[in-house]
């Protein structure tokens, strides 16, 4: 059958790139391992040199490094490499922005390997990695989760310092539930002196959120509620609850009942700060908000990428009568502030 005029002809490179696309990560990731980005950002650019710097074979980091190339990560030019504007702030390791550490979490081994039987998953109903996925009580991959994405998060927890004025140093009562690597506790309590921050989560991923309060010198004012968020008395008069990346784990009816417990723990006037992805109705639209659904599809049994429509139902059905969606600048991301 011939192909209107002006209509392109079906092609297979969709087909090809998608089902080779497990190249791609492992090359970036190879990149990091073996600290390619931070090499060449040092002056280390040509084969040789860099196979030595890397102690990496030389046929190897040539072709690895020529795939990069492809990729978009490096340029090439007479034989040598350079960062991309991208790459330098984000891949180099002496980049103040570096965000080489996230792919210790976003390829974990045991994760790519249970998304390669995706299908089995989608058949039965439950998530592809054992059990209740990453859901399941004190599961291991949020220590790892704490220890890469903090600087991936960085960016995104100062624009919510700025959004709740932070600077302005009201005495502040601070609940960060399912607060990881801590970031978003740490830099109100950075920004605003008078914050005392209760950040909760499973004991050995606190473990990893003080040791980054440490660091940043506010140890003193951040507190510890080790258990599971369902079930750890938070107590009350709270100014400010953050809900970080953590409500898609959960189908409507669960996330209803801990929006309830929380709503109980807020002070008169406190404020609920919600961070997630939310695409639009459509959802297909905005692409990486959209997307995650297929993270939640594989990692939990009934996890999702809600809507602004279901936040919404989900926050009035909890007792929130105001809910205000404000898209994150530096992410695809969005926050939702919410009061009672």
């Amino acid at each position: 059958m011939a192909t209107p005029t002006g209509v392109a002809k079906p092609s297979p490179t969709l087909v090809y790139q998608t089902l080779n696309g497990y190249q791609g990560t492992a090359a970036l990731r190879a990149g990091i391992d073996l600290d390619v980005f931070t090499a060449i950002g040092e002056g280390v650019d040509t084969v040789a040199a860099l196979a030595t710097r890397c102690k990496a074979a030389e046929r190897g980091i040539r072709i690895l490094c020529n795939y990069l190339t492809i990729l978009g990560f490096l340029t090439k030019h007479d034989g040598r490499y350079a960062l991309t504007p991208d790459s330098a702030v984000f891949l180099d390791q002496r980049s103040p922005a570096s965000m080489a550490s996230t792919s210790g979490f976003l390829t974990m081994p045991g994760t790519v390997a249970a998304f390669m039987n995706l299908a089995d998953g989608i058949r039965t109903g439950r998530p592809v990695l054992e059990g209740e996925g990453s859901i399941s009580a004190e599961n291991p991959i949020w220590v790892e989760f704490a220890r890469s994405m903090a600087p991936m998060m960085r960016p995104i927890a100062e624009e919510m310092a700025q959004v709740l004025d932070a600077a302005a140093g009201k005495k502040w009562n601070v609940l960060d539930i399912a607060a990881g690597h801590g970031t978003f506790g740490i830099a109100l309590a950075i920004h605003n002196p008078n914050a005392e921050v209760f950040a909760q989560d499973w004991a050995q991923v606190l473990e990893v959120a003080m040791e980054n309060a440490r660091a940043a010198g506010v140890e003193a004012r951040v507190h510890r509620l080790p258990g599971n968020a369902f079930d750890v008395e938070f107590g009350s008069g709270y100014d400010i609850v953050l809900v970080t990346s953590f409500l898609h784990h959960f189908d409507p009816p669960t996330n209803e009942a801990l929006l309830r417990k929380i709503r109980a723990a807020l002070a008169p006037g406190g404020l609920v700060v919600t961070l997630d992805f939310v695409p639009n109705e459509d959802r297909i639209t905005p692409t990486r908000a959209a997307a995650f659904a297929m993270t939640m599809l594989g990692m939990t049994p009934s996890g999702d990428a809600y809507t602004a429509s279901e936040y919404q139902t989900m926050f009035r059905n909890a007792g929130f009568s105001s809910n205000d969606l404000r898209p994150v600048a530096v992410s695809g991301h969005s926050l939702i502030l919410s009061r009672v």
